[in-house]
C-alpha cells in the first residue's frame, strides 16, 4: 500500500504548513515576500479559499483551518481503513 503511504504522508506535510500558515497569521509583521512564507501561503490558499468562502462571516476569525484539519483527519481515518 504504497500509494496510501504516499498519500498519509503529504496530508500530514499540509497539516504541518497549515499549522505554520496559522502561526505566522499571529505574527502580523511578517514578510510575506519571504520565499518560505510565500510557499507556505500558495500552497494552504488554494485549499481554505473555498472552504472560507463557504463559511459564513465570524468577523476576525477564520475557521477555515479548522474545517480542514477535520477534512484531513476524516481521509486519513478512511485511508487507514482500507488497509488490508
Amino acid at each position: 500500500m504504497l500509494i496510501i503511504n504516499i498519500i498519509e504522508l503529504l496530508l500530514q506535510l499540509f497539516n504541518l504548513a497549515l499549522l505554520a500558515r496559522i502561526i505566522l497569521s499571529w505574527f502580523p509583521n511578517v514578510d510575506r515576500r519571504n520565499p518560505v512564507i510565500q510557499f507556505l501561503f500558495d500552497i494552504t490558499e488554494p485549499v481554505l479559499r473555498p472552504i472560507r468562502e463557504m463559511l459564513p462571516s465570524s468577523g476576525m476569525f477564520d475557521f477555515s483551518p479548522m474545517i480542514v484539519f477535520v477534512i484531513i483527519q476524516v481521509i486519513s481515518t478512511v485511508l487507514r481503513n482500507i488497509r488490508f
